[in-house]
């Protein structure tokens, strides 16, 4: 479209770095959420393999101390691992959020993209028009040259 350049050009590239950044937002909240998910998961399998210890070990305890302890951890655990759940609730909110302007940011590069090509396709129609009458002006002229 040379001559006739698309007027939103700056525009249409703006929403390309604005959609680029989104992207990357997103990204890093699903890695952010991916990594809670997997560390809450390692709290549980670590409460679940101290509570087969503990189990195990019930009748060998010798003091209440020890009772007390394993009753502490095990305390301490599930006040972490809800933390971990409300973190983890936080994250995928935030993610949501990140990919909801992912996709308003999608649409609105997708729009002036769309209008783009709209506008070449009419510089393509307009040139070949131009073209076609330049050629039907030469084929006049050359009928009319003949004797």
């Amino acid at each position: 479209m040379k001559g006739n350049g698309f007027k939103l050009e700056q525009v249409l590239n703006y929403r390309c770095e604005i959609e680029k950044m989104r992207k990357q937002e997103f990204a890093s909240a699903k890695r952010d959420f991916e990594h809670a998910g997997d560390r809450l998961k390692r709290e549980k399998e670590r409460v679940a393999n101290l509570a087969e210890e503990f189990s195990h070990r019930q009748g060998e305890l010798e003091s209440i101390q020890e009772m007390r302890m394993y009753a502490d951890f095990f305390a301490r655990k599930r006040e972490d691992i809800k933390q971990q759940k409300e973190r983890l609730d936080q994250l995928g909110t935030i993610m949501n959020d990140r990919r909801d302007f992912l996709l308003d940011a999608a649409k609105d590069k997708k729009v002036l993209e769309s209008l783009k090509e709209q506008k070449a396709k009419e510089f393509k129609r307009m040139m070949d028009h131009k073209e076609q009458a330049f050629l039907d002006e030469i084929s006049i002229q050359k009928k009319g040259n003949k004797p």
